[in-house]
């Protein structure tokens, strides 16, 4: 999938499947490339990754068709271009709970290399010149602007938030929403799930994808994309691979008569 079918994708209503990738493993790209996702979600907020790793990982994930989607340390469009000058296909601003925010984003997005005031003018309604109009379009060609959805601000927001200019998505962050509505991590409250279904009937409503990233039981989230969802982030590789091994260990110690180490796990799953 290209950059450009990603973002088509996103805007027409089609689903979309990727995973979060924490590993820089120069092993990992093929592995993914194998594993049926369209895109991958490189998370620079939460995981320790320079800049030189990242260049390489957009690289080579891209080169493979599969479009990387990194969400920058934080809302800040001169990150934003970073990521895309590194070979980002989309970004990600984290926690976003204004409108300017989001301006700012589509405007790194979707008007680089233009900076300050000249592309504070554009963002503004100042219309460009037919030439540097069509520059600009065909230098962004497939870049999506994405924005975290995980406050109840946000939500009380979104209508403004997505009749930004450019916007191409919004991903919800499950955890750091539930905590902004008082119900952490009690994802299955039926306040949770109104609130869910309302961010994404909203968002398709004016074409713009909608999905979350979502690493706590793969039912909700097929629920979720019955009910629109189209940007669906499952997990991690590390969270996928910890379960899957978890689940192999568990079978080797029931099979031979062992103790599970419930104390070991316990303590990594709390770090």
């Amino acid at each position: 999938m290209t950059p450009a079918e990603l973002q088509t994708a996103l805007r027409t209503g089609r689903r979309v499947y990727g995973t979060c990738v924490v590993s820089p493993s120069p092993l990992w790209p093929r592995a993914m490339a194998g594993a049926g996702v369209d895109f991958v979600f490189i998370d620079t907020e939460h995981i320790p990754i320079e800049r030189t790793q990242l260049a390489w990982m957009c690289q080579t994930y891209d080169a493979l068709g599969l479009p990387p989607i990194v969400r920058v340390p934080e809302p800040d469009p001169y990150r934003a271009c970073m990521a895309l000058d590194g070979g980002a296909a989309g970004v990600v601003f984290p926690y976003v709970e204004s409108v300017s925010q989001v301006r700012e984003l589509c405007g790194a997005v979707k008007l680089r290399p233009l900076k300050g005031e000249r592309m504070q003018r554009a963002l503004a309604g100042d219309p460009l010149e037919p030439e540097l109009r069509d520059y600009l379009a065909k230098w962004n060609e497939g870049r999506m602007a994405i924005v975290n959805v995980e406050s109840v601000p946000a939500v009380e927001r979104l209508e403004e938030i997505l009749g930004v200019p450019g916007l191409d998505a919004v991903l919800i962050g499950p955890h750091d929403l539930s905590l902004s509505m008082g119900i952490p991590e009690r994802y299955r409250d039926p306040a949770f799930g109104e609130t869910v279904v309302s961010i994404i009937q909203k968002a398709r409503a004016r074409n713009i994808g909608a999905g979350l990233h979502y690493s706590f039981g793969i039912e909700e989230h097929i629920e979720w994309a019955r009910k629109g969802a189209n940007l669906i982030v499952h997990s991690s590789d590390l969270v996928l691979a910890r379960d899957a091994l978890a689940a192999d260990m568990d079978r080797f110690r029931n099979s031979l008569g062992d103790t599970p180490d419930t104390a070991r796990r316990s303590t990594a799953e709390a770090i």
